[in-house]
């Protein structure tokens, strides 16, 4: 019994004791980092772990830098065949071809505070097809959203945020009046009796940045009555009856002026643009059968002169069913 009685001393004290490297060497890694608890030195298996996280981490710089040189070299490899003319970027090359325009085409972000969060991300993407269009234009604008802020802003930061590295494009918070001379300036609404047949490129045209759905009638018109500024039409009703929702989203607006700046021919802008799902025809015939049938406006226009399809037609009776209409401001 006292044999038996100094063994189990001995076999209790043999974890403290047994720290040489020995027969219970795999046992012994898995009780170091308990026994050590992070005062004595570490085992071989955390020592692999602490090389692998830190060549993984040096790694990780390597990966970095070995991105930016390949995005670098693609950017040399695209500018080497934008020079040589080769195959490519095909629309690149377009672009750096491009004739721009001293046109200036404003979208006026003003009535953010009329709009609902769904009508303000309408928007949003309309601005976004405008931007996309204009880049790759044959003779794009100068392009100007005037009175950002507010909910547009906060939608564009949170959706898409790569809105301030926009290239080509003014955006401005203060107002369209703040930034350009009065006698430049033509605001496009549905409402003027004024009837555009050709574009100064030594203006500034403004669209009203509103989805309404005709909600808000009459007020860009009042608005440029208002501060005193030129106003006109598109010409439409000369060229083109649609049978579907006569509204146009401020982007077709914007794209139809696009279109005229490079053929200069308003009818085949109108039915280059206007989406086949509307039903353009040429608007002789549709005034022959139908002189009621209505003028299409965008949605960034009032939509207040519906059912004038006809009315700038040589011959055509007009209609004068709004109130704005009758008190225009001169040119």
């Amino acid at each position: 019994t006292n044999m038996s009685s100094e063994v189990l001393p001995a076999s209790l004290e043999t974890p403290n004791v047994e720290r040489k490297p020995g027969v219970g060497e795999g046992e012994e890694d898995g009780q170091k980092p308990r026994l050590d608890a992070g005062t004595g030195p570490l085992s071989k298996r955390q020592m692999k772990k602490l090389l692998k996280q830190k060549q993984w981490e040096e790694q990780r710089e390597l990966r970095k830098e070995k991105r930016k040189e390949k995005r670098k070299r693609k950017k040399l490899e695209r500018q080497c065949q934008l020079e040589s003319g080769s195959d490519g970027s095909d629309r690149k090359r377009i672009r750096r071809q491009a004739v721009q325009s001293s046109l200036r085409l404003i979208i006026d972000c003003s009535f953010d505070d009329l709009m609902v969060l769904k009508d303000i991300k309408k928007l949003h993407k309309q601005i976004q097809r405008c931007y996309a269009e204009n880049r790759r234009a044959s003779h794009p604008v100068q392009f100007y959203l005037t009175s950002h802020g507010g909910q547009l802003k906060k939608n564009m930061n949170e959706n898409d945020k790569g809105w301030v590295n926009w290239k080509d494009i003014h955006i401005k918070s203060e107002h369209y009046s703040e930034l350009i001379k009065k006698e430049e300036l033509v605001y496009l609404t549905s409402d003027s009796p004024n009837v555009l047949k050709d574009l100064d490129e030594s203006k500034a045209y403004v669209i009203g940045g509103l989805v309404d759905h005709n909600h808000h009638k009459g007020l860009t018109f009042r608005q440029a009555s208002t501060y005193g500024i030129e106003h006109a039409q598109l010409p439409l009703a000369d060229f083109v009856k649609m049978n579907s929702r006569k509204v146009l989203a401020v982007n077709h607006v914007f794209e139809i002026i696009l279109e005229f700046l490079e053929t200069r021919d308003w009818q085949e802008a109108f039915f280059t643009i206007l989406p086949q799902r509307k039903g353009a025809v040429p608007a002789h015939k549709a005034c022959e059968s139908s002189p009621q049938d209505q003028q299409p406006q965008p949605e960034g226009w009032d939509s207040s002169n519906e059912g004038e399809h006809c009315r700038n037609h040589p011959g055509s009776p007009q209609k004068e069913e709004q109130g704005p209409q009758s008190s225009p401001v001169p040119q």
